[in-house]
């Protein structure tokens, strides 16, 4: 076979390096294996002495294995220190889980069948997922054999079903003695001197980082994989390379095994490298990318109050300006679904051009649905007939995370890339173009509750229960909705803004921990000087972080004064808010009473865009909201 003739292959393997080694030269490539960990014994043996004697008075009621290497080590050790056949005997009478066939190989070698064997790919994640489905841990203590570095996803995972974890480490990863190859390979990496490279460890990923960081080239290596083919055994080493190197993984093989990663690459491989420089054909144009000063709309009311500039009035738009309350949305609606509605580029600019040219409006948002993007990434998504989204596939476990595909590329979205070109050339050259998605915390509640919820207790369940997982879920959104907000400013939008309507159900410290990064990792990456806006709404306790997240503009709802909430957000952003929709049910003179009391908390300032603090309700009048753009348009108007 030459599925990679030519190529020049790198690989990070310390045990198995010379036979890698011989796989990818089978396949025509030309090798160059580095070792970039070694397993070092750990000094002190009293921990698995302790073990040992624990085990032996009745004080472990579960033990979990990792690694056939630690396993054996685990067993000589403690059997220098107490009686052999007793230490067998006690493991023989508790219940015992081997992580995939090498512990599994170890503990039958020592006359001892295990009772529970995780399913692959054998990760943390399946030995969580066997204790759910097998073997409750509430106030058990459970031992874990620990390999290279303590697993804290188990740990934790474990922790918060009830048991009292001892940890019982047999040899800690640390770096080769002589470290001068993978010096030099970060320096060629860098330079672009390899068409690909392997992972085999998630541990080879912390170290690559490590060195990078110890000879000046973080920068570089994350931006070596541009060109770079990623490859990865299974799904914990490809989180580790994500993490770690900031490196989409483009391939993975199934089932996780250094054979399978290696024929089945060469396979892959020339596909995957066309596939690659088309992705990043398409980043690199989209880096170049810069708003036009001499554009029409640069100058707009909109995206001057977006750049905290002053402004003749304050702009206004609505959310859901153009939906169920017109009459003309309507009449497309008993034509066609929900869904036909948001991939048909002519019907979706016509009904949002409407609503622009009726409300009089100072900017225009693209017509679409948060959920769509979750169909590539391989979520079953339904609209029901007055019911709402549905998800026929959600993520339950964190063993489902590794079933949600990244959206390495718009391809499969191009219609809605097609409705911000249709609605961008439809509209008046002066009237804004805003894209928008959904934030991952509101992408993952959706995909994990599997459509509405009150409570969102899979979500949380997961968030809490399975760090790794959640992890792992909201790195694999943050870059797919990265991509899919850039794509849209390709394609013609001005502005976008990132909804993240369920996050209220979250603490201040809760959004901190498990939110906060993914969507800083969001606003880092976009298009630059395109502004952002960041919505989220429910809990005005969240205001404060939400600003950390460092969009130019941050969206409120009406749950706290518009003064207070620009100050938790600070004078040098935009605000956007945040009427009540309920508001536009009242008479005339409430509304206009309601409008003129949220300017007055704006109190003139630069940088406010006035809008609802949610969608417009399907029951308000069109006359009045058409009167609350007049009464902002009138009452806000500068001498």
């Amino acid at each position: 076979m030459s599925g990679l003739k030519g190529w020049r292959v790198a690989a990070l393997e310390s045990r198995r390096g010379a036979e890698l080694e011989r796989l990818l030269s089978r396949q025509g490539a030309e090798p160059h294996v580095v070792a970039a960990l070694r397993e070092a014994p750990v000094a002190d043996p009293r921990p698995i002495i302790d073990f040992a004697h624990q085990l032996l008075v009745g004080q472990i009621d579960v033990v979990v294995f990792l690694t056939g290497v630690g396993c054996r080590a685990l067993l000589e050790t403690a059997a220098g220190h107490v009686d052999r056949e007793k230490l067998l005997n006690a493991l023989r009478d508790i219940p015992t889980i081997a992580r995939g066939p090498k512990p599994t190989a170890a503990l039958r070698d020592a006359g001892i069948e295990p009772t529970y064997r995780t399913e692959p790919p054998d990760t943390w994640r399946e030995i969580l997922t066997l204790v759910d489905t097998h073997l409750p841990v509430a106030n058990a203590t459970v031992a874990i054999q620990e390999y290279g570095q303590p697993n804290t996803s188990l740990i934790a995972g474990l922790e918060a079903r009830g048991a009292t974890v001892v940890p019982v480490p047999v040899y800690r990863y640390a770096l080769p003695e002589d470290t001068g190859p993978l010096e030099q390979l970060v320096r060629d990496l860098t330079e672009g001197r390899y068409d690909a490279i392997l992972f085999t460890a998630a541990q080879q990923a912390v170290h690559l980082r490590q060195i990078a960081e110890r000879v000046g080239c973080v920068d570089a290596i994350k931006n070596a994989d541009r060109q770079l083919l990623v490859a990865s055994i299974g799904p914990s080493t490809t989180a580790a390379v994500e993490t770690q190197l900031d490196w989409p993984v483009d391939f993975e093989p199934d089932p996780p095994k250094m054979g399978h990663l290696v024929s089945r690459l060469a396979e892959a491989a020339e596909e995957l490298r066309r596939r690659k420089r088309r992705v990043q054909s398409r980043l690199e144009a989209t880096s170049r990318l810069r708003p036009d000063p001499a554009a029409p709309w640069y100058d707009s009311p909109f995206l001057k109050a977006c750049r905290g500039e002053p402004t003749p009035y304050t702009p206004v738009w609505l959310m859901r300006q153009a939906g169920r309350y017109m009459a003309e949305y309507q009449a497309v609606r008993a034509k066609v679904s929900f869904l036909e509605l948001c991939r048909n580029p002519q019907l979706a600019s016509e009904v949002m051009c409407t609503a622009v040219a009726k409300l009089n409006v100072d900017a225009a948002i693209i017509f679409s649905d948060l959920l769509p993007i979750l169909e590539p990434m391989g979520l079953e998504l339904e609209f029901e007939p007055g019911g709402g989204p549905v998800i026929h596939n959600p993520v339950r476990e964190g063993g489902d995370v590794d079933r949600v595909r990244e959206l390495e590329t718009v391809e499969a979205l191009d219609y809605v890339m097609q409705v911000v070109r249709q609605t961008r050339s439809d509209l008046p050259d002066t009237i804004p173009l805003i894209g928008f998605a959904g934030a991952p915390f509101t992408l993952a509640s959706y995909l994990i509750e599997g459509g509405s919820s009150r409570h969102y207790l899979h979500t949380k369940t997961l968030m809490y229960r399975d760090r790794g997982a959640w992890d792992a879920l909201m790195q694999r959104l943050a870059r797919s909705v990265t991509r899919y907000l850039n794509g849209q400013i390709a394609a013609g939008a001005q502005c976008v803004q990132l909804f993240d309507s369920w996050v209220g159900c979250l603490s201040p410290h809760d959004y901190r921990q498990y939110v906060l990064p993914y969507v800083r990792q969001i606003v880092q990456a976009i298009v630059a000087d395109v502004p952002l806006i960041y919505f989220g709404t429910g809990n005005p306790a969240l205001i404060p972080a939400m600003a950390e997240a460092g969009s130019r503009v941050v969206g409120v709802d009406w749950r706290i004064d518009l003064g207070d909430a620009w100050r938790w957000v600070g004078w040098d952003r935009s605000i956007q808010g945040n009427l009540d929709p309920a508001v536009l049910l009242a008479d005339r003179s409430t509304i206009v009473a309601a409008v003129s009391e949220v300017l007055r908390q704006a109190e003139n300032r630069p940088g406010h865009i006035f809008n609802l603090g949610h969608g417009v309700l399907p029951q308000t009048p069109v006359e009045h909201a058409q009167e609350v753009v007049r009464a902002v348009h009138e009452l806000s108007a500068r001498t």
